[in-house]
């Protein structure tokens, strides 16, 4: 199985690099915009933290942009251009669209599978938008973005150790990362060592321009899926089911062990679609651990909120837990300033 696995990401990588020789030498176009563009990506699968950092983006430009989200929206039902509204299913949508949205209501959402063709119709539409943060759109090279950020998890194996899919995590060659203006380094523990971040600073910063980050997820206090139903506050060290459908569950668990008695799990595959064999399995682990809470990731949450499915005696001890980024200690601070100077620059 490995040596097959071994010869498909030969192929695969031969692949990637045939591609982009077509556009480092013309015959493929990589087009530009008058509009400044954010992309916001990486070169891993998994969850390596993009969400959480196009959030803390928005977060902070739209107090001086009118900002609009341009994603895929990955997962989804439908196809070509739509504009994310609070009333959407994230079967239409996407979950992380639909979790933005949400987040920043007054902010233009888009899915649309064909960025270039997204970007313009964002224009047309909404010509009060002066600033586009394109979601995982950093192997998508029909679009030259002003500035690139990738994300990389500090969790998992270094990309130059790591190998292409579908023998490791990688979708796309480690050339690539010479294409970044910013890394944000997340999932960063409190103990990360000097060492530990001249490391990780040699491996990816190789061009003088390119600046390096470190940062954490900062876990925010429980809320109730359904406000409306829920029992109350969920005080720590309570029992609780650890539910998620993410791409890297290890460090939600585990955040969760610092604060709660983790008695049971339920993973899914990221993007997972609930269905109401879920909602039976969430009311048959709550009846085996009936002093217990579940506890679900944000991204999860969303696919929840307006679900009949769900048993009212699990809507009433269901919770998610918001997370945000923060700096860790002795890294540097200013990136969403310098991000702000770059938009303005000529």
């Amino acid at each position: 199985m490995d040596l097959l696995k071994k010869i498909a990401a030969c192929l695969y990588e031969v692949g990637v690099r045939f591609r982009h020789f077509l556009f480092d030498v013309g015959i493929l176009k990589s087009e530009k915009f008058d509009i400044p563009i954010i992309c916001v990506g990486n070169i891993t699968v998994g969850g390596t933290g993009k969400t959480p950092s196009a959030e803390m983006i928005i977060d902070y430009m739209q107090r001086t942009h009118n900002v609009a989200l341009l994603s895929r929206g990955y997962g989804r039902k439908t196809k070509g251009y739509r504009e994310v509204t609070l009333e959407d299913s994230y079967r239409n949508v996407g979950d992380e669209p639909l979790q933005i949205k949400f987040k920043f209501p007054s902010a233009v959402v888009v899915v649309c599978e064909d960025r270039r063709a997204g970007i313009r119709r964002i224009m047309e539409e909404h010509p009060e938008v002066n600033l586009i943060v394109m979601d995982d759109g950093f192997q998508h090279r029909y679009v030259d973005p002003k500035i690139n950020v990738v994300v990389v998890d500090s969790s998992q194996k270094p990309v130059e150790q790591d190998h292409m899919l579908p023998y490791g995590r990688l979708r796309d060659i480690r050339r690539s990362l010479d294409r970044a203006h910013y890394f944000l380094v997340t999932k960063c523990s409190d103990s990360m060592s000097p060492l530990d971040r001249r490391l990780m600073l040699k491996e990816l910063k190789r061009i003088a321009y390119q600046k390096v980050y470190f940062m954490r997820y900062e876990s925010q206090p429980p809320r109730p899926v359904f406000p409306d139903m829920a029992d109350g506050q969920l005080p720590n060290f309570s029992e609780v089911v650890a539910m998620s459908g993410i791409g890297n569950p290890e460090n939600f668990i585990r955040s969760l062990r610092l604060h709660y008695r983790v008695v049971d799990e339920l993973t899914f595959d990221d993007h997972h679609v609930y269905k109401v064999r879920d909602a039976k399995s969430m009311a048959a682990i709550l009846e085996s651990h009936p002093e217990a809470y579940i506890v679900t990731t944000e991204k999860d949450a969303v696919k929840m909120f307006s679900s009949s499915k769900i048993p009212e005696a699990v809507c009433r001890r269901l919770y998610y837990i918001p997370v945000r980024m923060t700096y860790i200690e002795e890294s540097d601070k200013d990136f969403l300033q310098n991000l702000e100077k770059d938009v303005k620059r000529n």
